[in-house]
C-alpha cells in the first residue's frame, strides 16, 4: 500500500505543505505531484464534482509523490470510505463542532478495532486486492491520515476534547468562515483570529498532536510554526492562474492593450 508522505514527516517533527487545486483537470494535479508537494487539497466541500471526477484526478496525483487530502462536506460520513477507496490519503472533515463528531469521524475512517469502515479493498488503496487483507486493514490505518476542522467560535471551547480523539491526526483552523462567524469577515490579522491560533495550539499541543490552517504568506508560515503548526497549506490554482493573468494585464496596458473586466 501507498506509504503517507504527511504521516511520514509528521512523525519526525518536520513541517509539511500542501496546496489547493480547484480545476479538475488530471495533469495539473499529475504535475504537481511529480514535482514533489506534500499533499493536493481536493475540495468536495463546496465544489461540485463527481467522485469519479475525483477518482480521476487521485489517479493523477498518485503518479508523483503527493498525498492527497480530500474534503467531503459535513456529515457526509459514509462518503469517506469511497474516497479512501479511490487512493485518498487523508480526509478533512469540516465544521466539526465537538469531540462526539470527531469520533464519529474516526469510526468511519478507520477499520476496526480503530473504527467501523466498510471493507471492499478493490479499489487503488489496497491496491485491487493485491495485499493480503490482514496486511490491507493495519497499512491503511496507519498510512490514512484524519483532519479536524474548526471553523466557528462556539466549536473551538471543544478543541482540547477534539484533539484528544483517538484517531485524530491533526486540528485545522479555518479562518475564513471563522472570521465570518465571529463578526470579522475576511479580517485574518484581528485578534480574535490569533487567540484561535493560540488555542487550537495549546490543544494540539497538550494531546500530542499537530495543527495548522492555511498560510498567507511565508511570515505568517513562521508565526504559525512558532505556535507548533506544522500543517501548512498555501496556494491554490484558480489565484496562481488569476495573479499571472492580473501581472500580465499590468505589463501589456501601458502600450494601450484594454480589457473588457466582467464581474
Amino acid at each position: 500500500m501507498r506509504k503517507s508522505r504527511i504521516k511520514a514527516k509528521l512523525r519526525q517533527k518536520q513541517p509539511v505543505l500542501l496546496t489547493t487545486l480547484h480545476i479538475p483537470d488530471p495533469q495539473l494535479f499529475e504535475l504537481t505531484s511529480l514535482m514533489g508537494f506534500d499533499a493536493i487539497w481536493l475540495d468536495l466541500e463546496h465544489h461540485g464534482f463527481t467522485e469519479e471526477t475525483a477518482a480521476n484526478l487521485t489517479r493523477a496525483t498518485r503518479v508523483g509523490s503527493s498525498d492527497i487530502m480530500i474534503r467531503p462536506a459535513k456529515g457526509e460520513f459514509m462518503k469517506m470510505c469511497r474516497l479512501f477507496e479511490i487512493g485518498a490519503t487523508g480526509i478533512m472533515y469540516p465544521r466539526c463542532d465537538n469531540a462526539a463528531e470527531a469520533r464519529e469521524v474516526v469510526k468511519w475512517a478507520k477499520f476496526a478495532p480503530q473504527g467501523q469502515r466498510g471493507i471492499d479493498s478493490a479499489g487503488p488503496d489496497n491496491p485491487y486486492c493485491m495485499m493480503p487483507l490482514t496486511e490491507y486493514l493495519t497499512a491503511a490505518n496507519a498510512e490514512t491520515f484524519v483532519v479536524i476542522q474548526i471553523e466557528d467560535p462556539a466549536a473551538i471551547v471543544q478543541a482540547d476534547e477534539m484533539a484528544a480523539v483517538p484517531g485524530v491526526d491533526v486540528l485545522f483552523l479555518g479562518p475564513g468562515d471563522y472570521s465570518i462567524l465571529a463578526g470579522i469577515p475576511g479580517q485574518m490579522t484581528h485578534p480574535i483570529i490569533k487567540e484561535a491560533m493560540q488555542k487550537v495550539s495549546a490543544a494540539a499541543k497538550k494531546a500530542g498532536k499537530d495543527w495548522g490552517m492555511p498560510i498567507f504568506s511565508t511570515e505568517h508560515a513562521q508565526e504559525v510554526m512558532e505556535l507548533g503548526g506544522r500543517f501548512l497549506c498555501h496556494g491554490c490554482d484558480l489565484l496562481m492562474v488569476k495573479n499571472g493573468l492580473e501581472e500580465m494585464q499590468k505589463k501589456f496596458g501601458p502600450l494601450g492593450v484594454t480589457f473588457e473586466k466582467r464581474a
